[in-house]
């Protein structure tokens, strides 16, 4: 009985046939997955925290938060953060860059073809975000009070008529240089001005025409001087440093929107100056008597909580009248 043949053979083994992945499927990495890479990658970089809860997990508003876009073979994200301040966010969006781009690429494995960051909330700093090392800007590039805004100097209109005096003075001087020179041929201006000037003699308007030359001369100096006029209200600041601005438009639009709140209001308009805000509320025609003067307190206890967030407190003026169609039938 002939044995087994059990020594090795030099034949090449059967090659296993392995599947490629295609073959076995598909991987589909869903934007939210990827958007859930982006923000705990954020989450990872010194001075960017999480700010939400309550309502805004249901409406989609807490940071940090993506936006993504995926291609055949790249990914783009839009990342809104809350951050940290004082904060250095230039250095600090660096970071984001880096940390959020390597995450996704070793992630996901497609490139991250374009981030962008957007700081869309600050926070202060707590006693116990002390170990969080935020990078701080420099003393130099630090602003401790922006600029707030302002109109146009009152002195603009007087210098464009200055300047286009002077304008004109060199045109004309060009004129004279290419006459004396004989380029061009005409009678000058200047010197025939001259000359006329000096051949007067005192005449009786000479005094109006030099003292309308001084009041024109003071009121440019006045002009000059005048601070620019406030275009904006600030609003209240802990540390006394207003940072942000309303219009005074915004805050009639505020107290028409805040009297409109109050039972028995039908509608609100407001105006505001520099000084008062002026609310013109027309009550409901079934509001009378005692009803009216609480429905007024009312108006006023609303609009005054939203004034009070101004940094400039503006007086308060409630006028009420009666709806006149209501009360006509």
């Amino acid at each position: 009985m002939a044995e087994p043949d059990t020594e090795p053979s030099d034949a090449p083994p059967a090659q296993t046939a392995i599947d490629e992945p295609g073959s076995r499927g598909s991987l589909v990495i869903k934007d939210r997955a990827i958007a859930k890479i982006a923000t705990t990658a954020a989450l990872q970089v010194p001075g960017v925290v999480s700010q939400g809860g309550g309502l805004t997990r249901f409406t989609g508003r807490e940071l940090p938060r993506a936006d993504v876009s995926t291609g055949t073979r790249s990914v783009a994200v839009n990342l809104y953060l809350g951050v940290h301040w004082p904060c250095d966010v230039a250095e600090l969006t660096r970071r984001v860059h880096h940390e959020v781009g390597e995450q996704v690429e070793n992630l996901t494995g497609m490139p991250l073809h374009q981030l962008g960051v957007l700081v869309a909330g600050t926070g202060p700093d707590t006693p116990g975000d002390s170990d969080i090392a935020c990078p701080t800007p420099s003393p130099a590039d630090t602003v401790t009070a922006p600029r707030p805004p302002a109109a146009a100097p009152a002195a603009v209109p007087a210098a464009i008529l200055i300047a286009l005096g002077l304008l004109g003075l060199a045109a004309v001087a060009a004129r004279e240089l290419l006459i004396s020179r004989g380029t061009i041929s005409g009678a000058p201006w200047l010197r025939n001005t001259f000359e006329w000037l000096g051949r007067l003699h005192w005449e009786q308007w000479l005094v109006p025409v030099a003292l309308a030359g001084l009041v024109v001369g003071i009121l440019f100096v006045l002009l000059a001087l005048a601070p620019r006029t406030r275009t904006h209200v600030p609003l209240r600041a802990d540390d006394g440093v207003a940072t942000v601005w309303m219009r005074p438009v915004d805050v009639a639009r505020m107290c028409s929107a805040r009297a409109g709140t109050v039972p028995g209001v039908v509608s609100a308009h407001t105006t505001v100056d520099r000084r008062r805000a002026t609310v013109h509320a027309i009550t409901d025609a079934a509001v009378t008597g005692p009803d009216a003067d609480n429905l007024r307190e009312a108006v006023v206890g609303a609009v005054g909580d939203g004034l009070s967030l101004l940094g400039r407190p503006l007086k308060l003026r409630v006028k009420t009248r009666t709806d006149r169609k209501q009360a006509r039938s």
